[in-house]
């Protein structure tokens, strides 16, 4: 995975239904451990700057959504063949589409929005259209830019909505991205286990 209906009242209301879980967090950029057995990658959640983007992300973490969570995809320079535009990223979440931890799409915040680049260790949600983010989320290796509003990787033009970053654990990350593969699909998945950090 990686409307306009309602406008700025849907996103309002939106933000209204998440804004507990953003203010119980006791600090400006909330930070969530993913546990891996390659180690810990640590990141600061951007509730402030991409408050919609966030609380769906640390609505899955609290109430345990991701307890199935796995990165399963990492592109690289030498695996992607027939795309003109280059990134590398690795990508996890809930893998299914019709997982039942699932919750609805979000509107989508763009970089644009947001002023959260998608540099070396930013964390962004995958997605299809604009609009249809939900669980599956992915990590930068480097700086992309063609990933951001006005970028190139997906046609639209809109980009991928950015919401944090790697604060540790990048080395982890890179790790991760070297695993074996088959056409940019992990060989063996590897499991997360994440949870807020304390």
């Amino acid at each position: 995975m990686i409307t306009k209906a309602g406008g700025m009242i849907r996103t309002l209301t939106v933000f209204m239904l998440v804004l507990p879980v953003l203010t119980g967090c006791g600090r400006e950029h909330p930070r969530v451990v993913m546990h891996t057995q390659y180690g810990d990658i640590v990141v600061e959640i951007y509730a402030d700057k991409a408050p919609v983007t966030a609380a769906n992300f640390l609505r899955y973490v609290d109430e345990g959504r991701y307890k199935d969570a796995v990165f399963y995809r990492v592109v690289t320079p030498g695996n992607q063949p027939h795309n003109k535009v280059k990134i590398e990223v690795i990508q996890g979440g809930l893998l299914q589409d019709d997982h039942p931890d699932m919750l609805p799409p979000i509107p989508h915040e763009t970089t644009e929005m947001t002023g959260v680049k998608h540099l070396d260790g930013t964390l962004s949600m995958a997605r299809n259209e604009p609009g249809s983010a939900t669980s599956e989320f992915f990590i930068c290796v480097g700086d992309q830019p063609e990933l951001d509003y006005g970028g190139k990787r997906n046609p639209d033009g809109q980009g991928f909505a950015a919401f944090g970053r790697v604060v540790k654990g990048m080395d982890v990350v890179r790790k991760i991205q070297h695993l074996p593969e088959k056409e940019q699909m992990l060989l063996e998945p590897v499991k997360i286990v994440i949870s807020r950090k304390k």
